[in-house]
């Protein structure tokens, strides 16, 4: 049918809806999504006319890979299964991690404390309160050893969400892969190592940018050359989400940062192509279900394009845009919990439509506890049955053509450009956080956001309507606080037993070394197996770095 008689049908068409709108006018003046999308009544193929098929939209495992980044998707291999999980102990956390993994999930994804992220010790004063309770806390190679006991490290994916450290914590790693038995080049897995999100959205930062900048290259060089099948920095959307921030402005921040890090790689001597097929990333899933389905084939399109044409990029793999995606956590409530595990499945089925490739579903207690085995299970459970029965998974990226889904695609990935050419006009992402540029528009979006729950425009079932009389949960999860005490005495005991000589001199060689300009990572390295404490490594390039001190816009 031709274009034009199609229009001549709409119209007939909207003039009959239009007539009828005074005696049941529709339930708001204006419907749009989080990104400021306005979403029309209908769609139709006059909205998507415009789309070359092959150019913009394609075949999935192909360039630009709007259809997902592998030909046949999840008939070939469903999604990794991760769940977020770290409290307390090293010796809880590996309890968990074993429960996980009998129940079916296929990777690790390990949450560390708040002392650890920022580099404390669990003696330090200002840890005090905080040890063991939002993630596991990590003082030293021990911990990790415990951590990690009884887990072949050569047969398990594992994800580690930490940043500013999170050399150190690598370092860690590979220092127990070692005694395991197993080489570098049989690790598998990823470290979040993405500090610039820091700076604009969770705060967990040591060092001021620049220096930080370049723990996160000496990683990514350390991996190129040394650890092959790990994914040296994951580059996140999520956090810039969680605080605030549209769909489109988690795309494009996100985005931006992660060009700064290739353009310091570049600079670094590594060649784009030696290194860009490593980039992992993640991102959050809010509510809106379709614009987050073309959040993330936008994004696929938009990525590969950048790659090829900003960067230069020859090998398809650095084309790709790999994702990990962790539900959003901010959306749960603690009214009602019981109705976060409907809004866990329905971002856990956008997240599939979207086409990712790993996954972790939040846990419906999660906004009042740490999870516990029921609630943690529950969330497994749901990505297993749409994994397996729901039908889903039988064909690649089955919305395609829908005439909304494809034009949602375009308008946010328009979005997400005109954001990143913001950023690009301030001189980049470090120049957009310094000025407060970034920092000024998740927080206008997230005052926006709650504006709309408090007016009652945008609905909260169960917190703004629907309400009821209702009983706080029971089963949650608390830290145990002699977990500190425990801490303490650990820390105390090593110190004890360790050979102070040689973590006295693997700090001085770190110490020199963030002085000049060599890698540091062996430095880390070596540090690290002298079982000096994660405090201890930190105070010693704090005293090359110095320490960063958040402006006003944060």
């Amino acid at each position: 049918m031709s274009r034009e008689r199609i229009k001549e049908a709409y119209d007939a068409w909207k003039s009959g809806v239009e007539k009828g709108l005074a005696k049941t006018p529709e339930r708001k003046p204006r419907f749009s999504n989080s990104s400021d999308i306005e979403v029309s009544r209908l769609y139709t193929p006059l909205d998507t006319g415009g789309a070359d098929y092959l150019e913009d939209i394609g075949f999935p495992g192909r360039y630009p890979f709007t259809r997902g980044i592998q030909a046949t998707m999840y008939r070939g291999q469903i999604w990794t299964m991760r769940q977020y999980a770290g409290f307390g102990t090293a010796e809880e956390s590996n309890k968990r991690f074993k429960y996980l993994l009998e129940q079916g999930q296929t990777g690790l994804s390990v949450a560390f404390d708040l002392p650890t992220q920022i580099g404390l010790d669990s003696d330090h004063e200002l840890a005090e309160g905080e040890v063991g309770r939002v993630g596991v806390a990590i003082d030293s190679l021990e911990d990790m050893e415990i951590l990690l006991e009884g887990i072949a490290l050569d047969r398990v994916s594992t994800s580690m969400t930490i940043n500013a450290p999170a050399a150190i914590l690598l370092a860690m790693y590979v220092a127990v892969a070692e005694k395991q038995g197993v080489p570098p080049e049989k690790l598998n897995g990823t470290i979040q190592n993405d500090i610039l999100k820091e700076y604009v959205a969770r705060g967990t930062y040591i060092f001021p940018p620049e220096p930080s900048l370049r723990l996160t290259v000496d990683v990514i060089d350390y991996c190129v050359k040394n650890i092959p099948r790990w994914n040296f920095i994951s580059v996140g959307g999520y956090h810039i989400r969680e605080a605030g921030a549209t769909a489109a402005q988690e795309m494009a921040f996100a985005f931006s940062n992660a060009i700064a890090y290739i353009e310091r790689a570049i600079a670094a001597g590594l060649e784009v192509d030696s290194f860009a097929p490593r980039i992992s990333w993640i991102f959050n899933t809010h509510n809106n279900f379709f614009e987050e389905i073309a959040k993330y084939r936008a994004a696929r399109r938009l990525w590969a394009r950048i790659m090829k044409d900003r960067f230069g990029a020859k090998n398809e793999r650095s084309c790709m845009l790999r994702m990990h995606i962790q539900d959003g956590g901010s959306t749960l409530t603690a009214q009602q919990p019981l109705n976060n595990i409907i809004r866990s499945t329905v971002h856990c089925l956008a997240s599939v439509l979207g086409g990712t490739q790993s996954l972790a579903i939040c846990s419906y207690d999660e906004a009042c506890a740490i999870p516990t085995e029921e609630s943690a299970r529950t969330s497994l459970r749901i990505q297993q049955v749409i994994a397996h029965e729901t039908g889903v998974t039988d064909t690649v990226d089955p919305l395609a053509g829908s005439y909304y889904v494809e034009w949602l695609t375009d308008r946010m990935e328009q979005k997400i450009k005109e954001y990143i050419e913001s950023v690009d006009r301030l001189g980049g992402a470090v120049e957009a956080i310094e000025s407060g540029y970034i920092q000024r528009q998740i927080n206008e979006s997230s005052y926006r956001y709650m504006e709309e729950i408090e007016s009652g425009e945008r609905v909260l079932v169960g917190v703004n309507r629907y309400q009821v009389e209702e009983e706080p949960l029971r089963e949650i999860y608390r830290v145990d606080p002699a977990v500190r005490s425990l801490k303490m005495a650990r820390l105390k005991s090593l110190k004890e037993r360790r050979d102070g000589g040689r973590v006295k001199e693997a700090l001085q060689e770190l110490e020199r070394a963030a002085g000049g300009s060599e890698k540091l990572m062996p430095r880390i390295i070596e540090a690290v197996k002298a079982y000096a404490t994660l405090g201890e490594i930190c105070d010693a390039l704090r005293a090359k770095f110095g320490s960063y001190k958040a402006s006003k816009d944060f």
